[in-house]
């Protein structure tokens, strides 16, 4: 266990679950948060944990809230989900009454502890807190312990608009890339910055150095060429540009208005599927 986060998970779970029976109850009765602030869970590695779930059962109860007609997961949901890949009928539970906030604490700490967020799920987590109860940077910093400038750094994130936001979440954008986009002034700078580190592969030093040349207010340096640019229409050009907005990647057109073939770039089995799913693969 992490023994930088403060109080901990460790003594949250103590406080929340000291002198409490563990109970057997249906897996059918029991549901996820919706307020669980990771959104996307590693497939293979639950697949890990259900293989160990065959073996050996669930060793920690899942900490639960009692809900509707059932039970609603507070902490535990990975082997909520792994159990169920397992198979398994029923799990154990400890069964507690919680305050909003402490919900939304145990349910943070825990994912920071066990597994990293996302950069943009651990942002958006933190502002949750803020907005919920009223906290400042410092408190949210002090609940999880953390440093007051990686929240507040994280926090920077949700400046971003939301085709960058979703950029980070598939990892074709870096928080280092992120920072240097911030750093530039003029909205239209950033979105141009933005385009070049997706379209040229920009490192996040290269990424700086541009940012700096557009505060600047200097054009980006052009790549050194061997023959004469090929004089492009305007339309494709533009077209071009509106694939590359839209899907958030690489896009290069390469033809006339009569004929050619266009070529997207992907970074990932995930940012495949969700370019599938962009060009409505996903439409019955």
């Amino acid at each position: 266990m992490s023994k930088g986060l403060g109080r901990g998970f460790g003594a949250l779970l103590s406080e929340a679950t000291q002198g409490d029976e563990v109970k057997i109850v249906p897996l059918s009765a029991v549901e996820p948060n919706p307020d669980q602030p990771r959104k996307a869970f590693d497939q293979e590695a639950l697949e890990e944990l259900a293989a160990s779930i065959k073996e050996q059962g669930v060793l920690q109860p899942l900490l639960v809230e009692s809900w509707a007609s059932g039970y609603r997961i507070v902490a535990g949901e990975r082997r909520w989900r792994a159990a169920q890949l397992a198979g398994l009928d029923e799990v154990p539970v400890l069964v507690r009454s919680f305050t909003e906030e402490s919900r939304m604490e145990i349910a943070l700490i825990e994912n920071i502890q066990r597994a990293d967020l996302k950069p943009m799920e651990e942002a958006r987590a933190y502002r949750n807190l803020m907005e919920a109860f009223n906290l400042t940077q410092d408190d949210v910093a002090k609940k999880v312990g953390k440093q007051r400038s990686t929240v507040a750094n994280a926090l920077r994130l949700l400046k971003l608009p939301d085709i960058m936001q979703g950029a980070i979440d598939l990892g074709t954008l870096t928080p280092g890339h992120a920072r240097a986009i911030l750093s530039v002034t003029l909205p239209e700078g950033q979105k141009t910055l933005f385009q070049a580190i997706v379209t040229e592969g920009l490192s996040v030093r290269e990424a700086e150095e541009r940012a700096q040349r557009l505060n600047a207010g200097s054009a980006p340096v052009a790549k050194a060429v061997t023959a004469a640019p090929v004089r492009r229409m305007p339309e494709i050009a533009e077209l071009e540009q509106r694939f590359i907005e839209r899907l958030g990647t690489k896009v290069i057109i390469k033809g006339d208005a009569k004929k050619g073939k266009i070529e997207i770039s992907y970074h990932s089995a995930d940012d495949l599927d969700r370019l599938y799913e962009v060009l409505g693969g996903g439409e019955s």
